[in-house]
C-alpha cells in the first residue's frame, strides 16, 4: 500500500469511529458531524473531497471555534490539535451538551494534564458516558501527493527558514522549533509504520532535528508494551532490512533552486498563481470592462480548482514541460469536440436531433444507458478540460508578459555553467523582461552560483541596474552574508553540468488555430541539476552503511525507499527532480518532504534581513551522532566523477 493510501485509510478509519471503514457502499453510514480546527482542515482537505466525506456519513463539517448550534441526537467526531484553546472549547461543548456523543481525535499526542482537564469537564457536565473514545492519531503532517508531504500550512512562519536562521534567535526558541518539527516527523513515521535509518550532514539545523528524532524514536522503541512501531503499526517488523532511508537536508545547502524560474506545469502554477494544498485560486473576468465613472468597482470573482489524484490529466502532466502540457490540453479539447460532433451526427441519423432527454429515454434500455453513460463521462471530461484550459491559459499569460522562458533558459545556463549568449545586464535593463522580482531572482542565482563573487565595481554596476529596474536590494545583502558565512563559493558545481536545449517537439502548439498561441515562447526541456538529489546519490545499488538503531554495529542495509526532508522549506522544483530521479532507479521509491512549501516570492520575503538579522546564526552542535555521518566527503567524490 502506498503512503498516500495509508494516510487516506487512517482518516477514513477515524471518521468511522476508529473502526475499519466499510467497503460495502450500499450500507447506510452512521450520520455524524465532523468538528476540526484549521490544522485538521488542512490535513483532510487535500485527501478527502466533500463527496467522500458525505459517503462516510459526514453531514456537517464545522470549525471548532465557529458558532455551532446544538444537535443533541447526532454523534460528533473531533479532529483537532491538543492546544489549550482547543481543550477549553471542547470542555465548553461538553458543558453545553451540543452532541449525542463525542469521539475525540487529537492530531498529535495529548498530555496527561490536558486529558485530566477534559475528564474533569465531562464529570462536571455529567457527560462522562457521552465521551465515547479518545485517540491520539499521530497525523500531524499534510500529505499533498503519494510521494510528498509538508509539516504544516497554518502558523508555518513559526518553523520557517527565517525563524530558524534569524540572528537574534534564543536557544529556547530554537529548541521549540526543533521540537515542533520532530513531533510532526515522528507522526509521519508512525503513520508509515517504519523506523528509519537516519542520515544528515553535520553542523546545521538538520543535524539538530536528527538528534532529537533519534532520541524520540529510541524512547518509544524501549517501551515494548506501548511502542507505536510494533504490532499492526509495524508491518515488516522492527529489525526489517527494508527500513526506509531518511535523509535530512538543510535549506542553506541550496539557496538557488527556490529562486529558480521553472518550466514544469505544477511548479509553474505554484510560482505564478495562488496554489495551496492542491487548490489553485484564480480571479475571473480579469479583462472585464471598467466600471462607469464614479461607480464602485466591480468585485472580481475568485474561482477555485482542485488538482487531485483523481484528475488523470494532472497526474500524467504535472511534471511535464509547459509547452507539452499546452499541446496535450489542445489535443484533449480537439478529441472532446470530435466526440461531441459524433454524438450529434448519430442523433441526427436516429432522428433525435434537437430532442430532449425525455425523447432519448424512450429508446431501448441498452441505448438509453449507453447514452447516459457517455453524457456523464462527457460532463466529467468537459469539466477537466475547462479546468486545465483556464489554468494553463493563466500560466501562459504570465510566461508571455514576463518572458519567463527567457529567465528559465538563462538561469539553467548559469546553474549548469554553460556559455551565456546574452549579458546579464541586458536582461536586467530590459523594461519588457519580467518584473523587478524576476530580475532580482535572476541576479541572486547569478551571485549564488558564481565561482567567485563579482568585483566591487561590477557589483556596483549591477546594483545600479537593479535599482533602476525598481528592485529591492535587501535580499542581496542577506545572500552576500549567507555566502560568506557558509563558504559556498567553492562548491557551485553541485548544481550540475547539463544545460537546456531548444526542442522542436511542440511545433503543433505554435499554429494560430491552437487554443494556446505559443508564438514568441521558447520550447525548452528541463535538465536535472538540482543539488538536493546529490544527498541520495551516495547510495549506489541501494546500499547504505549506517548504524542500526538497536544493534550498534555497522551493517550493510538494503534500501528500497528513501525519504528526503528539507529543514527550512522546500519547493516543487526539488520534488519533481526527485520524482524524475526515482523513475531512473527501477524498484526504488523516493518521498519528498519539507517543513513548509514556498514559492520564490515567499522565499525572497524570508531572506530580506530584519532590523536585527544579519546572517544565518545556527552553527550546529559540537557532538557527533550515532545515527548520522558527514556526507561532505561522499558529495565531494561524487562531484569529481
Amino acid at each position: 500500500m502506498s503512503f498516500y493510501s495509508e494516510m487516506d485509510l487512517a482518516l477514513k478509519r477515524m471518521l468511522n469511529f476508529n473502526a475499519p471503514p466499510l467497503n460495502n457502499t450500499a450500507a447506510e453510514p452512521v450520520w455524524k458531524v465532523l468538528i476540526y480546527d484549521r490544522f485538521g482542515q488542512d490535513i483532510i482537505s487535500p485527501l478527502l473531497s466533500v463527496k467522500e466525506l458525505r459517503d462516510m456519513g459526514i453531514t456537517l463539517h464545522l470549525l471548532l471555534h465557529s458558532d455551532r448550534d446544538p444537535i443533541p441526537d447526532v454523534p460528533a467526531v473531533y479532529f483537532v490539535m491538543p492546544t489549550e484553546e482547543n481543550i477549553d472549547r471542547i470542555c465548553q461543548d461538553l458543558r453545553n451538551q451540543l452532541y449525542e456523543s463525542y469521539y475525540l481525535n487529537f492530531i498529535s499526542a495529548i498530555s496527561r494534564s490536558k486529558l485530566e482537564d477534559i475528564a474533569s469537564a465531562a464529570l462536571a457536565a455529567n457527560a462522562v458516558s457521552q465521551v465515547t473514545k479518545v485517540y491520539d492519531q499521530y497525523l500531524n503532517f499534510i500529505t499533498l501527493e503519494d510521494d510528498m508531504f509538508i509539516l504544516c500550512h497554518q502558523n508555518k512562519e513559526l518553523i520557517s527558514y527565517h525563524a530558524i536562521n534569524r540572528a537574534d534567535i534564543q536557544d529556547t526558541d530554537m529548541e521549540a522549533i526543533m521540537d515542533t518539527i520532530v513531533d510532526s516527523l515522528f507522526c509521519f513515521f508512525v503513520t508509515l509504520g517504519a523506523v528509519p535509518i537516519i542520515r544528515c550532514p553535520r553542523g546545521n539545523a538538520a543535524e539538530m532535528v536528527a538528534v532529537k528524532l533519534d532520541k524520540k524514536l529510541r524512547e518509544n522503541l524501549r517501551d515494548a508494551r506501548n511502542s507505536l512501531f510494533t504490532g499492526d503499526n509495524m508491518a515488516a517488523g522492527q529489525f526489517s532490512f527494508q527500513r526506509p532511508l531518511f535523509v535530512l537536508a538543510d535549506r542553506n545547502v541550496d539557496m538557488a533552486t527556490p529562486l529558480h524560474h521553472t518550466w514544469t506545469y505544477q511548479a509553474l502554477i505554484h510560482d505564478v498563481l495562488d496554489f495551496h494544498l492542491n487548490r489553485v485560486m484564480m480571479e475571473e473576468g480579469a479583462g472585464a470592462e471598467p466600471s462607469p465613472s464614479g461607480a464602485r468597482p466591480k468585485k472580481k470573482n475568485r474561482k477555485s480548482y482542485d488538482l487531485t489524484a483523481a484528475d488523470k490529466f494532472w497526474q500524467k502532466h504535472k511534471g511535464s514541460p509547459f509547452p507539452e502540457v499546452a499541446e496535450s490540453v489542445q489535443e484533449e479539447l480537439d478529441t472532446y469536440r470530435a466526440q461531441e460532433d459524433e454524438v450529434k451526427r448519430l442523433k441526427s441519423i436516429m432522428g433525435l436531433e434537437g430532442e430532449d432527454e425525455g425523447a432519448i429515454s424512450m429508446l431501448s434500455d441498452n441505448t438509453a444507458k449507453l447514452t447516459s453513460a457517455f453524457s456523464a463521462r462527457a460532463v466529467g471530461e468537459e469539466r477537466l478540460i475547462d479546468l486545465h484550459t483556464n489554468v494553463a491559459t493563466a500560466v501562459l499569460d504570465h510566461i508571455k508578459s514576463r518572458k519567463l522562458d527567457v529567465y528559465f533558459e538563462y538561469e539553467e545556463k548559469l546553474m549548469s555553467k554553460s556559455t551565456l549568449d546574452k549579458s546579464l545586464l541586458d536582461i536586467i535593463s530590459d523594461p519588457d523582461a519580467g518584473t523587478p522580482e524576476d530580475k532580482m531572482r535572476l541576479f541572486l542565482i547569478f551571485y549564488i552560483t558564481g565561482q567567485q563573487p563579482p568585483s566591487e565595481s561590477d557589483l556596483d554596476q549591477y546594483k545600479k541596474a537593479l535599482l533602476d529596474a525598481g528592485c529591492d536590494l535587501s535580499p542581496l545583502n542577506y545572500i552576500k552574508q549567507w555566502k560568506a558565512f557558509t563558504k559556498m563559493a567553492a562548491t557551485p558545481a553541485n548544481y550540475g553540468n547539463s544545460g537546456v536545449k531548444p526542442m522542436g517537439l511542440f511545433s503543433r502548439v505554435m499554429n494560430t488555430g491552437s487554443q494556446f498561441v505559443m508564438e514568441g515562447v521558447k520550447n525548452l526541456v528541463l535538465k536535472q541539476h538540482v543539488s538536493l538529489t546529490l544527498f541520495i546519490c551516495p547510495y549506489p545499488e541501494n546500499q547504505a552503511y549506517n548504524m542500526d538503531v538497536n544493534v550498534g554495529s555497522s551493517l550493510r542495509l538494503v534500501v528500497f525507499q528513501a525519504i528526503v526532508f528539507v529543514v527550512g522549506g522546500g519547493n516543487y522544483i526539488e520534488y519533481q527532480n526527485l520524482v524524475d530521479y526515482a523513475k531512473s532507479k527501477q524498484g526504488k521509491k523516493v518521498i519528498y518532504g519539507c517543513s513548509e512549501l514556498f514559492n520564490a516570492a515567499q522565499f525572497i520575503k524570508q531572506v530580506r534581513p530584519r532590523p536585527s538579522a544579519s546572517q544565518p546564526s545556527w552553527k550546529g552542535p559540537s557532538h557527533s551522532l550515532p545515527l548520522t555521518s558527514d556526507l561532505s566527503p561522499q558529495l565531494a567524490q561524487l562531484g569529481q566523477k
